[in-house]
Formats: structure tokens, C-alpha cells, sequence
């Protein structure tokens, strides 16, 4: 019987010859540092664009408030946050449905893609509570990175309680 005598020496030499097997089974993923995926794109949602008003004004809120429409927008592929790009929400709310023109507005996103903007109350319509947000390229301020692909959005509430509804956008540019 062999006994195994590990030092400083036969772990060096093992290891190597283990990594030199991998390489040659195929197992090189085994041995590299991992790369980061891109970042997919967000595709439009079924609904998203029920009611869309090109061109709502950028408002400081929509009617009384009380309710936050939050996210995020970021650029496909690196994630990088896209700053000053116009996202308009609407929705049914306590104030008014989504087809009524006070119940539209648009916010700007900060330096670090961030948006928020403040509405009355969303209720369910057809069942669902749920609001409405859009990145129309064409009603966007250019920018010098050439544009990004229009996205809409209907995300749907867990409850009609809840005073906050979060979306993120990861934009395809064109």
C-alpha cells in the first residue's frame, strides 16, 4: 500500500497537472475567472401603450399625490445608468382613469438613472391595480449616444393597499 505524503511541493505539482487535464477535457470555465453576462433589454409589455399620450408634459406630480412610481433606467449590455431620459406614467387612480389627461405626466431620470414621480392612489381597473410607464424614443431630448429603443411598461401591484410601484428599464440602443 502507497501512503500519500502531501507537501508544499506534490499540491503544486497536482494542481497543475489537474489544470492541465481540465484544459484538454474541456473544463476550462473550471479555471478562468468568470465574465459577466450583458444586461438583456426590457421588452415592451402587452398593454403597456393603452392610452399613451406622445408628449405629456414633465410634471413635479400628478394631481394630489400620495402614491410613488419609482425605477430605474439603464443601458443593455454594460447596465450603465442613463441619465436625463423622459419616462411618462399614467394609470387609474383615486383622481382619475388612464385616459384622462390629468391622469399623464413625465419625470426625468437623476445622474444615476433614477425616476420617481408622485400620483394619487392607484385602483384596480379590469381586476388589476397597475400603472403605466413608457420610454418613447421619439419623444425623448436627443442625446449624444444615439437613442434607445421605445419601451412600455404595465406593471400590475401585488395589492391595490400598496402606495409604491417600482419599474425598471434596460434600454436597447438603436
Amino acid at each position: 500500500m502507497t501512503d500519500l505524503i502531501f507537501t508544499r511541493r506534490t499540491l503544486i505539482v497536482g494542481a497543475g497537472a489537474m489544470a492541465a487535464i481540465g484544459m484538454t477535457a474541456g473544463f476550462a470555465g473550471l479555471f478562468t475567472p468568470a465574465r459577466a453576462q450583458g444586461l438583456a433589454p426590457t421588452p415592451t409589455m402587452r398593454g403597456g401603450a393603452n392610452n399613451y399620450r406622445p408628449g405629456a408634459p414633465i410634471v413635479e406630480r400628478i394631481g394630489g399625490g400620495g402614491f410613488w412610481m419609482t425605477g430605474t433606467v439603464r443601458r443593455a449590455g454594460d447596465g450603465a445608468p442613463l441619465a436625463g431620459r423622459r419616462i411618462q406614467i399614467w394609470a387609474h387612480t383615486t383622481e382619475g382613469n388612464e385616459r384622462d389627461e390629468r391622469s399623464h405626466g413625465a419625470t426625468l431620470t437623476d445622474a444615476n438613472g433614477e425616476f420617481r414621480l408622485e400620483m394619487p392612489q392607484i385602483v384596480p381597473t379590469f381586476g388589476q391595480p397597475h400603472g403605466h410607464l413608457a420610454y418613447d424614443a421619439a419623444h425623448d431630448a436627443p442625446h449624444a449616444d444615439g437613442g434607445f429603443e421605445t419601451v412600455f411598461l404595465r406593471p400590475v401591484m401585488p395589492s391595490a393597499g400598496d402606495t409604491r410601484l417600482h419599474a425598471d428599464f434596460v434600454l436597447q440602443p438603436v
